[in-house]
């Protein structure tokens, strides 16, 4: 049986297709204008390619009062929400952190930090560095479980999410496509190529598309400096700490600095953005990952500053927790719409090239 929103995406889907002004403007619309009906799965993955710019809302003709009172970019983002609450496993947790993120996040960071404090309370982790605080081998035995099991939970939600909105085999140019459509951020690009209209009806900008991709960018930067560092650590015998002018640390600090770039800039959108243009119920939900991410970067940033500092225990401890927090809070955070909309991404270049050969 389909949900209410579902219902409710359907009935102003409809009246798109009939309309076709907004044709134009990003991937949602050809992607509406190729069906006539629309299954809840349809709706699914029409949800995760929008990426609530809003310019078809301020363009359109049959907005409230109206009386067909259209909020595609509402209905959507309320959609798209419910997708990643129910292929996330446990459901549960996702619909907690969408409704209460700031404080999980707060009160995840602050137990691990308080446990990575304690134990190095015990005694010296006996290497240099951030390694006299906490061991080498003690952080890969908290970490790498802590990557790999979201990891696990959210491969298996994408296959879930798979499924229900009918995907079926797919090409290397089809993820090619998405991925580079990813990697510009094109459908925030506007349909005249001004950017998109997010936080003001008569201002378009790309703000938004700058700040997505500086976050984008940044946290690539930032794991390509964790597994460059896990290459020299245990194939090249060099281990860490290292200099200000390795690899890693230049890697590691230029993604930290636009990590927390984009995620302050994202935060500023969000708060001038008007709220009843997407799903007001997780608006904390959604603030609580920016926030969370900005977190991380920020203390990264400061730890590296301060890393001889007597404040050492206590940054590290605040850090590895925020860090400890985001990996295990992934699979029910924003930042499973990554993936979802990759995914969304690669069946609309697969729809695309099976068009085209029609």
């Amino acid at each position: 049986m389909s949900s209410e929103p579902i219902i409710e995406a359907r009935r102003q889907l409809q009246i798109c297709n009939a309309c076709r002004y907004c044709e134009g403007y990003c991937s949602v619309f050809p992607a509406v204008h190729r069906e006539r009906a629309y299954s809840d799965g349809d709706v699914s993955q029409l949800a995760n390619l929008c990426h609530n710019c809003r310019g078809c809302y301020y363009a359109c003709q049959y907005t409230e009062p109206h009386e067909f009172a259209l909020n595609l970019p509402k209905v959507l983002a309320e959609v798209r929400e419910e997708s990643w609450e129910n292929h996330a496993q446990p459901a549960r947790l996702a619909k907690a952190f969408q409704r209460s993120g700031v404080a999980i996040a707060a009160a995840v960071i602050g137990c691990f930090a308080l446990m990575i404090w304690a134990a190095r309370s015990i005694g010296s982790g006996g290497g240099d560095g951030f390694y006299a605080v906490l061991s080498h081998n003690a952080m890969v035995a908290i970490f790498v479980p802590a990557f790999i099991l979201p990891l696990i939970l959210v491969a298996s939600s994408l296959r879930s999410y798979w499924r229900a909105i009918g995907g079926g085999p797919f090409g290397v140019q089809d993820i090619v496509s998405a991925l580079a459509s990813a990697a510009q951020m094109r459908n925030l690009a506007g349909g005249h190529g001004d950017g998109c209209n997010f936080e003001d009806e008569d201002r378009f900008s790309n703000a938004r598309r700058w700040y997505h991709q500086a976050v984008m960018y940044g946290f690539l930067l930032c794991f390509a400096a964790t597994s460059v560092a896990t290459f020299m650590h245990y194939l090249l015998d060099l281990p860490a700490p290292y200099g200000p002018f390795s690899l890693p640390k230049l890697l590691g600090v230029s993604g930290g600095v636009l990590l927390s770039l984009g995620t302050l800039g994202l935060a500023l959108l969000k708060l001038k953005g008007k709220r009843h243009l997407s799903d007001v119920r997780v608006w904390g939900g959604e603030m609580a990952f920016i926030v969370l991410l900005f977190f991380v970067s920020t203390t990264g940033l400061v730890l590296y500053a301060l890393g001889n500092s007597e404040w050492l225990n206590e940054l590290l401890s605040v850090h590895l927790g925020s860090v400890l927090a985001f990996f295990l809070l992934t699979p029910y955070s924003k930042m499973v719409h990554g993936f979802f909309r990759l995914a969304a991404l690669t069946k609309e270049a697969r729809n695309l090239a099976a068009q085209k050969l029609d």
